[in-house]
């Protein structure tokens, strides 16, 4: 787009006014966004009218972002039982495996939950035994029921409290088929419960942590995914499955191929929505938080368009000036979307602009001359 001083292309029309036609002029008040020219005037400024046409335009949505990650990929590693970390070498960063040691916790309320479990799981094997010989007396008639009651209460009451000591063990990753009086452990490793790398490392060697303090962090990238902020006026051109070229500070060189995933349809204070996007090829460096561009590639988009001449600035706003009469000109506020070569896209800001005939070609010199008069009249 063409910037010209407003001032001075008003002097293209000097010539082509006499003291008469100027006076002529100011005898009829006109808005300041409203200007009549004369057949001499726009000849000599080499104004060119058309009509507004929707076109269809190829282009380039550009756009920020950050690397993000579905909150179902976030795993928090916490110990159910708490107890005093006595191991571990993660770092931010690193990569874990599932099933892979990440910490080791120790503490005297181990020792003690696998010495209960064992005694009480001795205690079942006589209660057991004595509830099947008291079935036998009872049903002999040699003893009486209220001895056999007792004995399946006894044996109902340690298979429950067995149970719940197996699912304690459990929770702190000990199988209860593999534990006897032999491997009694004060120390218990925590795994990794998936394939990923660590985010937070949130505890030291010797430190004392509650079952609800989180230890670490871990995420699974296989979801993770460019989240582009994308403001209101251009979600319409975006839709899934449209490709994305995306960069990373660190490395503006470097592009990676994404592929539009979802648009989401609530917009925020901002006056703006987030577009995810798919990784084709995941780059290795991905960081959740991690700033990112982007390029959406629209194509096939029909909009209104004119020729980017057409637009002209003045102060911080665009317009373009619509020809209302032979030579009456009035100036329309817009903004502008896609451009393509040399074609710019018109976003009207109120009324329908499709099919209005405005200036194509040397717009500027109509609009210094229609401040210039403005001014004019205010003197």
């Amino acid at each position: 787009m063409r910037y010209f001083n407003i001032i001075y292309i008003a002097f293209l029309f000097a010539g082509a006014c006499s003291p008469g036609q100027e006076h002529e002029e100011h005898t009829e008040e006109q808005s300041v966004d409203v200007i009549t020219l004369t057949e001499e005037q726009l000849k000599n400024a080499g104004v060119e009218t058309g009509v507004i046409e929707k076109r269809t335009l190829n282009s380039e949505l550009k756009v920020n972002g950050l690397v993000d990650v579905p909150p179902q990929n976030i795993v928090s590693i916490s110990f159910p039982l708490g107890g005093y970390l006595k191991r571990t070498g993660l770092l931010p960063g690193m990569h874990v495996n599932k099933g892979e040691i990440i910490a080791t916790i120790e503490d005297p309320a181990l020792i003690q939950l696998q010495q209960d479990y064992l005694v009480a799981k001795a205690s079942l094997e006589y209660a057991e035994k004595d509830f099947e010989r008291q079935t036998v007396l009872n049903q002999s008639n040699v003893s009486a029921d209220k001895i056999f009651q007792q004995a399946k209460a006894a044996y109902t009451s340690q298979k429950i409290l067995v149970k719940g000591y197996e699912e304690k063990l459990r929770l702190i990753a000990i199988d209860p088929a593999k534990l006897d009086e032999t491997n009694i452990s004060r120390s218990v490793p925590v795994y990794s419960p998936i394939n990923g790398f660590v985010s937070k490392v949130n505890v030291n060697i010797g430190k004392y942590v509650n079952p609800s303090d989180v230890l670490f962090e871990l995420i699974n990238p296989d979801d993770i995914h460019a989240a582009l902020t994308v403001f209101e006026k251009d979600l319409g051109k975006v839709k899934p499955k449209q490709q994305v070229m995306v960069t990373f500070v660190d490395d503006p060189s470097a592009e990676y191929e994404c592929e539009v995933l979802l648009v989401t349809k609530n917009v925020d204070d901002n006056r703006s929505a987030l577009v995810h996007c798919h990784f084709e090829k995941q780059p290795k460096q991905l960081l959740p938080g991690m700033f990112l561009n982007a390029r959406i590639k629209i194509s096939n988009t029909e909009v209104p368009a004119v020729p980017d001449e057409a637009v002209v600035r003045y102060g911080k706003d665009k317009f373009i000036l619509e020809n209302t009469n032979a030579h009456t000109f009035r100036l329309l506020p817009v903004e502008t979307g896609v451009t393509e070569k040399g074609m710019v896209e018109l976003i009207s800001t109120g009324e329908n602009i499709t099919g209005k005939k405005i200036i194509m070609k040397n717009a500027y010199p109509v609009l210094a001359k229609m401040k210039n008069s403005s001014e004019d009249d205010h003197h």
